[in-house]
């Protein structure tokens, strides 16, 4: 067989090979979106939502009495009527203090291809409101809990100091109580309870842009990998504490329209990891197929393009075995299993085909390079595309100081090299 057309035909089983990669991809994701559709609601009812806690809201009513005048006509002579109205006002309040303590603990959950974010939490609120009007009045406060369908263990909300749970109206997961104010009296009130949630969790100070005043919030976690959601403030301070850490942030004087939050931290996502690896098997097997078709040119070694086909279905046989064995196993569990399977394959086969010594050394470490280890790179969120580059890059240098000096055109014309037929 001529050397472009053994190129041609090793080329087809490329293409085949990637788009068997391709469906397999597509399948393996169609499967975890199935999987998430079908199992995060469940998840939530019996573990709740991603929690988003508003601050208390503060609500300053007064009554007025003004002057009304109305005229009735009575025999044709109108008269001239003056009545007193009550006339009820009001306009939203802020608080003047906010001390809030919040303690995140991460209870990873997996259920098939996903793994499910899932928290404890623990918050407790004492905020104050001075009222500095002229007039008398009645404030109300109201409070809402983040999640109507959540549950809420040890709940509490005191105004004063006098417990006010009782008013809570359960089916809107909102507490309003009114206090009458007047000039220069302080109201303290307090809420506390214990939950659980998914994926993120945030305090809203204020709805929209609000003003904060002697501002502190404590968040304390007891894992490490700490992220921010969008559109939140960064905290003042940050202290390692035991496996996690304590969070600080703290405001005199603040106008902001953002909120405080915190992402609870994740694993790798066995469904999602499996569709990549797919998608991105082709440069694996790119990669390989050149590396061994120059190796075999060099040292005149025939390897036929049917047996690059069987060495195709080894590599294939990596990621199908790790996309249905991931829902099963442990992700480091299901990825050795497939890569000694794989390995296996291609060196068992390659000690037929040309010998042992070539199948357990060089082939074997192509295949651990190319294959084990660019799929290794996936689980380095950040530095995937980085290591496959420099892998590229240094396959690229060896490969042109190997092949140097040969002489293509004779090589292609030939099929292989001088010394085919020899075997190592």
């Amino acid at each position: 067989m001529g050397g472009a057309v053994r190129i041609i035909a090793i080329g087809l089983v490329f293409c085949a090979t990637s788009a068997a990669w391709i469906v397999l991809g597509g399948i393996t994701s169609a499967r975890e979106r199935e999987a998430d559709s079908r199992l995060k609601g469940d998840v939530q009812s019996l573990w709740g939502r991603s929690q988003h806690q508003k601050g208390p809201e503060l609500t300053f009513r007064w009554q007025t009495t003004a002057m009304h005048v109305r005229t009735q006509v009575v025999d044709g002579v109108e008269t001239q009527i003056r009545d007193k109205r009550s006339e009820t006002h009001e306009r939203p309040a802020n608080v003047d203090s906010s001390d809030i303590q919040v303690s995140l603990s991460s209870d990873l959950r997996r259920r098939g291809l996903v793994w499910y974010s899932l928290y404890d939490v623990a918050f407790e609120g004492a905020w104050s409101y001075e009222h500095s009007e002229e007039m008398g009045g009645e404030l109300e406060v109201s409070f809402t809990l983040p999640d109507t369908g959540g549950m809420y263990d040890d709940f509490v909300f005191e105004v004063d100091g006098v417990d006010r749970t009782g008013l809570l109206d359960a089916s809107e997961g909102v507490v309003k109580v009114g206090v009458p104010v007047e000039p220069g009296q302080r109201v303290r009130f307090r809420a506390g309870y214990e939950s659980r949630g998914m994926d993120d969790w945030l305090y809203l100070p204020s709805k929209g842009v609000g003003r904060l005043e002697d501002f502190t919030l404590r968040l304390g976690t007891d894992f490490a990998q700490i992220d921010f959601p969008a559109e939140t403030l960064s905290p003042s301070s940050r202290e390692r504490e035991g496996p996690g850490w304590v969070l600080e942030w703290r405001f005199e004087q603040l106008v902001s329209g953002y909120g405080i939050g915190m992402i609870t931290p994740t694993r790798v996502q066995p469904g999602e990891l499996a569709a990549q690896l797919s998608f991105s098997a082709p440069v694996s097997l790119f990669f390989f197929f050149l590396v061994l078709y120059m190796l075999a040119t060099l040292r005149g070694i025939d390897i036929h393009p049917v047996n690059y086909g069987l060495l195709g279905g080894a590599f294939f046989a990596f990621h199908l075995l790790f996309a249905y064995s991931v829902d099963h196993l442990g992700v480091e569990t299901a990825f050795a299993l497939a890569s000694v399977v794989s390995v296996a394959l291609v060196v068992s086969y390659l000690r037929l085909v040309v010998s042992a010594r070539f199948a357990l050394r060089e082939a074997a470490l192509a295949q651990l390079v190319y294959l084990v280890g660019f799929s290794l790179a996936h689980f380095w969120h950040g530095y995937t595309g980085l290591t496959v580059t420099l892998l590229g890059i240094a396959t690229l240098l060896l490969l042109m100081q190997l092949t140097g000096r040969v002489r293509w055109s004779d090589v292609l014309s030939r099929g292989h090299a001088p010394e085919s037929g020899t075997r190592l």
